[in-house]
């Protein structure tokens, strides 16, 4: 399974048509492959949540009442197909992305005719589901591309992504390309936990073979020019990982 890197895609943001975060939800029985697929969609600057059965699916959307769902067809409680019927009875125009192993014809035509829009089979590529599920989102209507899709901000520090420039309260802050990256995975994930595995692996792309220290040298040196001087927006959380939040006002 591929993971998509930062920046890699080069696309603009998309987002709900009133510019709010676009709502997914993961339904899966296997934990890490639901994370690793949230984690994705995370990075999108969408709001995903996750669940591991049919009935907490149907919990979980009536809360977040999503705009999609990636779901997988075998469940531990019951089939996908049973679910989409429940949770078309939540949103009737969601959109339904079905995962399974499955990949005979007569598999693909049933998820079909249940009402999902669209159809992977495992093992596939993160960078694949997403792409569909924003061709899903921009056809049924439900997402926009933002017109300043490659800015990012977080309270006062501001990411042009195209332009690769950063600015805090409205100085620029210069930053090294892995500075850059680094923190831009942060921007896309405010106020989220990040352990130094899930940095090594969308900003190094590949595993340090445990030098984790190198996520806790750059995070420094992105303090130094980020936080200098000013109330501090990037925070350790002992023994878990790394948060990038706004100031309290």
């Amino acid at each position: 399974m591929n993971t998509p890197r930062p920046g890699g895609s080069g696309r603009s943001a998309l987002t709900r048509t009133d510019g709010t975060a676009l709502r997914v939800l993961v339904v899966d029985d296997d934990p890490d492959l639901a994370e690793v697929l949230s984690g994705a969609l995370r990075y999108e600057g969408w709001q995903v949540r996750t669940a591991g059965d049919g009935v907490s699916a149907v919990e979980e959307a009536r809360e977040l009442v999503p705009d999609a769902v990636v779901l997988d067809v075998m469940l531990p409680d019951t089939d996908g197909f049973a679910v989409l019927r429940s949770l078309q009875a939540v949103r009737p125009d969601v959109c339904v992305l079905f995962l399974t192993a499955r990949d005979a014809v007569e598999d693909r035509i049933a998820g079909i005719t249940a009402g999902g829009d669209d159809y992977v089979t495992k093992p596939f590529s993160l960078e694949e589901v997403v792409a569909r599920l924003r061709g899903l989102l921009r056809r049924a209507g439900m997402a926009r591309q933002t017109e300043d899709g490659s800015r990012l901000t977080v309270g006062d520090l501001v990411m042009h992504e195209e332009a690769r420039e950063v600015a805090r309260g409205g100085e620029l802050v210069e930053l090294s390309p892995t500075e850059f990256e680094l923190l831009r995975f942060l921007m896309r994930n405010p106020r989220r936990v990040l352990s130094k595995a899930q940095i090594l692996d969308r900003v190094w792309s590949y595993d340090f073979g445990g030098q984790a220290h190198v996520v806790e040298l750059y995070i420094s040196y992105l303090r130094k020019k980020v936080d200098a001087g000013r109330p501090p927006m990037i925070h350790t959380v002992r023994g878990v990982g790394y948060v990038l939040k706004p100031v309290a006002r």
